[in-house]
């Protein structure tokens, strides 16, 4: 792309942008006119965009980092976002939560602080008011992030919304339970495992939307999210695990065997609903099945 041109871009740093939602992000941004920096700690395959290479748990190579780029926008997805990782090394989800956070708004205040900032949280937050809340380290870790966040924009009148989206699904490599399930039944298909799809407990209800609609998202609260709030990003509907392996089997020809460790365990259906970013102009239009569809092409495509 001709530099002029791309001067006179507003200029994107994705954070994260070799994640699972990263790799979504950096696409979209660029068809949709960003200048999009790319940070990761490792390189990308995307030509569209410039690679920065930075751990963001280092303070200093976050500063030199915004120091060069001097964005516009930052949309910050990166992070450790396991909570069986959390539990094993808390301090590190810790650092790489919240205090690459810190880093990165500290930094922006000094350089850059009229930068439009998206930090992009977790439905898995707690109630800081209610500590009995609290389950695992990773929701700490992003809790404290969010606070980390909201604390800038109040105490140095930062331009900072918060992102909360639910499950995040769709093509790519991911570790949520969708693509688990994806990765398992192309393996049937393909011969390579038993004919059985483990689960926990089938009555196990999630809010699902499509990490493609979820970026869509980010942009609109990129420009037009109001500092300080925070954004629910849902489809609005729950399902059952149960209907989602249900959806899976009429999207294979092969038969398969459920084992559910959790026998009769139902949840009741809480709705996550969008509705201050629907007022903004956001609905999802990708369907669950239409997900699910992706989710198989991409593996079936993308085989070990």
């Amino acid at each position: 792309m001709d530099g002029k041109v791309m001067s006179q871009m507003p200029k994107l740093l994705i954070t994260g942008a070799s994640g699972f939602t990263g790799q979504h992000a950096c696409n979209h941004f660029v068809n949709a006119g960003f200048a999009v920096t790319a940070v990761s700690r490792k390189g990308l395959g995307n030509g569209q965009v410039l690679i920065e290479l930075c751990d963001l748990t280092n303070k200093e190579s976050v500063g030199k980092l915004i120091k060069k780029v001097k964005p516009d926008y930052l949309l910050h997805l990166a992070g450790q976002n396991h909570v069986g990782t959390s539990w094993i090394d808390p301090v590190s989800s810790l650092e790489a939560n919240a205090m690459s956070t810190l880093y990165l708004l500290e930094a922006l205040r000094q350089e850059k602080p009229d930068c439009k900032v998206v930090i992009v949280g977790s439905a898995l937050q707690f109630d800081p008011q209610n500590i009995s809340t609290l389950t695992h380290p990773y929701s700490l870790s992003k809790t404290l992030q969010v606070l980390i966040a909201q604390s800038w924009g109040v105490l140095y009148n930062m331009n900072i919304v918060i992102a909360k989206p639910s499950n995040l699904i769709g093509p790519g490599i991911s570790n949520g339970v969708c693509s688990i399930f994806a990765k398992k039944i192309v393996d049937m298909e393909e011969n390579n495992a038993e004919k059985v799809l483990e689960v926990n407990n089938l009555q196990a209800i999630r809010d699902f939307v499509d990490v493609r609609d979820a970026v869509r998202a980010y942009e609109i609260l990129l420009t037009q999210g109001k500092p300080g709030e925070i954004y629910d990003i849902a489809s609005g509907n729950s399902h059952t695990l149960g209907e989602v392996i249900t959806g899976f089997r009429t999207l294979t020809t092969i038969d398969f065997e459920i084992k559910s460790k959790v026998k009769d365990q139902e949840e009741g259906r809480v709705e996550i609903l969008p509705a201050e970013i629907v007022k903004l102009g956001w609905k999802p239009v990708l369907s669950l099945k239409s997900s699910l569809e992706d989710i198989l092409y991409f593996y079936r495509k993308n085989k070990p």
